[in-house]
């Protein structure tokens, strides 16, 4: 062969018999055939073979296979990122003229998802307190398809009655999907629970280094699979094989990581519930967190975000100060990875509460927890 051609030959020239404890990272779009009668385009890979990169690569599989196993789901599919995982869930359940509910306390992008897009292709999503329980029940009509949970909620934390939820919906033949990325898909188990699909932004705490975009569907059964990969497919939800061996490496560190996030971030928390102008601590392990009894009930741990709320008469001005003199404490969004972060919540949006850009939420990090104590302490301070 000419040189240029044997450039382009994809026939393996080193040995292929080289066995290592991380998963390798393939890359690739095109699938290469045996022969015609073997090619299909086929999203199901993981039953009936590879047939093309947008479907996943076996980086992409291994993760999603690691992630069903750890929920202990019928399968998962990985997404480029939580928002997209919310969109797969919302297009494979709901569709012109048909009703969804999701709690006030929902991830915001999701909540802008109902008011947006989804609004303007004629499906309806209604708010609801995320501490209705069982009485959701009345606010199901003939055309439900979908109830949405998420706990705890984004921010103000209400831990959810998801058993309660389940059973209603069930009752009227509507599905439940989760946004259980709080417990990292480990300590809220939501198929022991009922729910139907559970979903996580593997950005936080499985990929938990702040370097990568991706999200996860984990579904329960067959249907809800097909369901799933249908939409899937027509959507083109390809990822990285690159972040998918990020999100691999961090799942093997994920025990030690929640072990210290969790014993930290409630030091952190309880020293705070003690100072002078803290209104309230909002962590699923206070008494004071709304819903707390269920979290004790359902819950086998607490991970590293929570809200805290400064007295009626602290000015939003000062709460600002108090963010911006934060020196180990990094201003941003997101949660989940290795540093920690600040943020005020100057228009959170709860029915028959004004929180007076009072709020702020606090994701505490691999620091040393003293540290971050003597940081609040300062900052607290000079606010």
């Amino acid at each position: 062969m000419d040189w240029r051609t044997r450039l382009l030959d994809a026939t393996p020239q080193s040995r292929r018999d080289y066995r290592s404890l991380a998963t390798p990272v393939y890359r690739g779009s095109t699938v290469v055939f045996d022969q015609q009668s073997d090619v299909s385009d086929d999203w199901q890979q993981d039953k009936n073979g590879y047939s093309y990169g947008l479907y996943g690569t076996p980086t992409t599989l291994e993760l999603a296979s690691r992630i069903a196993r750890l929920e202990q789901a019928h399968h998962t599919f990985i997404v480029p990122g939580g928002q997209a995982a919310i969109a797969l869930v919302y297009f494979a359940y709901c569709k012109a003229g048909t009703h969804a509910l999701v709690p006030y306390s929902a991830y915001g992008p999701n909540k802008e998802m109902a008011e947006g897009l989804l609004r303007g292709l004629n499906i309806d999503v209604e708010p609801y307190d995320p501490l209705i329980g069982a009485e959701i029940s009345d606010l199901i009509k003939d055309n439900t398809t979908l109830i949405w949970c998420e706990s705890p909620g984004s921010v103000t934390m209400e831990i959810q009655d998801i058993p309660a939820i389940v059973a209603a919906a069930h009752d009227k033949g509507v599905k439940v999907a989760l946004d259980n990325t709080y417990s990292a898909g480990v300590f809220f188990d939501a198929f022991a629970h009922g729910v139907d699909v559970s979903m996580q932004a593997l950005t936080k705490y499985i990929g938990g280094h702040s370097d990568l975009l991706l999200g996860s569907v984990s579904v329960n059964d067959e249907h809800a699979y097909n369901a799933m990969g249908e939409v899937y497919r027509q959507l083109g939800l390809a990822v990285s094989p690159d972040d998918c061996s990020l999100a691999l490496r961090g799942l093997q560190t994920l025990p030690v990581r929640l072990d210290h996030l969790e014993t930290s971030t409630l030091k952190v928390a309880q020293w705070l519930e003690g100072q002078v102008g803290i209104n309230c601590v909002f962590h699923p392990a206070f008494e004071t967190c709304p819903g707390h009894e269920f979290w004790k009930r359902d819950f086998t741990g607490s991970t590293s975000v929570f809200s805290i709320l400064f007295d009626d008469d602290v000015e939003s001005e000062k709460v600002v100060t108090f963010i911006n003199t934060l020196r180990l404490f990094h201003i941003g969004l997101s949660w989940g990875g290795v540093n920690s972060l600040a943020v005020v919540y100057p228009d959170v949006d709860r029915p028959g509460k004004d929180y007076g850009g009072r709020l702020v939420r606090l994701n505490v990090g691999l620091e040393a927890t003293q540290d971050l104590i003597d940081d609040l302490h300062q900052a607290l301070s000079a606010m």
